[in-house]
């Protein structure tokens, strides 16, 4: 398993994965990391899933992530007394709280948060934003609205809420029982959805402990307007562009996605850009051109990761989806303007010793013909930071540490190989030479920097520097 590529994917698990052998399958084709969606499938399925995985790991010898993702509230109208009704631009139409059927007049709102945070002149978006409503008057347990853009709307259609900041954690009951379940199987990612503020990064956080590392998704604007704060609280970010592309305007969408990727890259938090990355591929074997771009932006904007959702989940094609995200990202990055963009956007070193060698690491290979940075981590903390510097070679990072492996799967350029050998510092150097060598990322002739710590074998100790030659 020769690294070909610094740039991760991350890809869904669904009905199209049958068995061991579409999963090492997918790993070959490239993919570095898997996502169980807890909004579909039942917990056998996702242990199944799971155990394959690990199956696969094995056998590979090859450490791969496994995510979790919560599903998250989800905000939805009544039923109708003829299973739908047709609205009209300009007529008036109630939400409230009695769960009678509704009509053309009235429909049931079971939400009473949403009632709560609403004032006249907020919009509601329903039906991922087909229908558009403004609110006209609140009540206690309802709301009067004026249909704006109007349309069918059927029974049990998703409420969005873009303008106002909802009393409502983002996890629900059911998101307690699976994140239990996930924790016990050993994930070793939690996604969070529906996250508003900072503080549901505290309460999942709570939750959570040291069990696993967690990934915020950003599909809100009041999580938009406070972005630094949940990504300095978080592991990692997700740009959620499903629902962000229904709560924001949509030609919005691009520059919030660069915005999300230029904080995470400043704080050296992994960023994963995710939804309709190859829409299309669900059912053709060959992508837009359209999609082809999109996937090739989000690796020129200095992405860590790309998400593959239904596209492997659920379509018709899961393997040539995966194979041609790694064909896109090759591309980008052996390109000429790939590395002068990622120089231009780098961001400023902090005042710490981690960040002073990942710049002397960085500038060396770029000075001398290096084949690959070395970098023995026990928590994988002075990798991210490595990686956060986008060196021009890759990185390959020598941990005792499996969870700590699996957690840098996701990370931007690292290549991380479980070692729990290593006693004194002179041995990081002779055995970064070998594994290098058999890893395919380095020959005989080759310049290799090495990073370690002194005293050895310290979480968060990285402070010595070599360079070396592969005779």
């Amino acid at each position: 398993m020769t690294p070909d590529k610094k740039v991760k994917i991350l890809a869904t698990l669904g009905p199209a994965t049958r068995g061991i052998d579409d999963i090492r399958e997918l790993v070959q084709a490239g993919v570095n990391i898997f996502r169980l969606n807890f909004s579909h499938g039942d917990h056998a399925d996702h242990a199944q899933r799971y155990q394959w995985i690990r199956e696969v790991e094995q056998q590979l010898n090859y450490p791969l992530g496994i995510l979790m993702d919560l599903q998250g509230p989800k905000l939805r109208v009544g039923r109708f007394a003829d299973g739908k009704v047709l609205l009209q631009r300009g007529q008036a139409l109630r939400l409230d709280l009695d769960p009678t059927p509704g009509d053309q007049r009235r429909v049931n709102l079971p939400h009473p948060e949403i009632i709560a945070a609403l004032e006249p002149g907020m919009d509601l978006l329903l039906d991922d934003g087909k229908l558009r409503l403004r609110v006209t008057a609140r009540h206690s347990d309802a709301i009067d609205t004026e249909v704006l853009n109007g349309g069918e709307l059927s029974d049990r259609k998703g409420v969005n809420v873009p303008q106002a900041v909802l009393d409502l954690s983002p996890l629900t009951a059911k998101d307690r029982r699976d994140l239990s379940f996930g924790l016990e199987l050993g994930v070793d990612w939690v996604a969070l959805s529906f996250v508003q503020r900072p503080e549901d990064i505290r309460e999942a956080r709570a939750l959570i402990g040291n069990k696993a590392f967690l990934m915020a998704k950003i599909e809100k604007p009041s999580a938009v307007t406070q972005l630094r704060e949940i990504a300095e609280l978080s592991d990692a970010i997700m740009v959620a562009r499903g629902d962000l592309g229904v709560e924001v305007p949509a030609e919005s969408v691009p520059q919030i996605q660069k915005n999300i990727i230029g904080t995470c890259r400043a704080l050296g938090k992994p960023v994963v850009v995710a939804t309709q990355m190859l829409e299309s591929m669900r059912f053709s074997p060959a992508p837009t051109r359209a999609e082809v771009t999109d996937v090739a932006n989000a690796v020129a904007e200095g992405a860590d990761a790309v998400m593959l959702s239904a596209e492997t989940a659920s379509g018709d094609y899961p393997l040539e989806a995966v194979q041609m995200m790694s064909k896109i990202i090759r591309q980008v990055e052996n390109g000429p303007d790939y590395q002068a963009q990622l120089d231009v956007s780098r961001p400023k070193a902090e005042a710490t010793v981690s960040d002073a060698i990942s710049c002397a690491i960085r500038r060396i290979s770029s000075i001398l013909p290096v084949a690959v940075l070395v970098n023995y981590s026990e928590s994988g903390s002075s990798s991210l930071r490595a990686a956060r510097e986008r060196p021009t070679v890759p990185i390959l990072n020598l941990t005792p540490n499996l969870q700590a492996a699996r957690r840098l799967t996701v990370a931007w350029g690292v290549h991380s190989v479980v070692n729990d050998r290593l006693k004194q510092v002179d041995e990081v150097c002779s055995t970064a030479l070998e594994i290098a060598q058999a890893q395919g990322m380095a020959q005989r002739g080759d310049t290799l920097v090495i990073t370690a710590g002194v005293p050895f074998g310290q979480p968060g100790s990285t402070n010595s520097l070599r360079i070396e030659t592969l005779i």
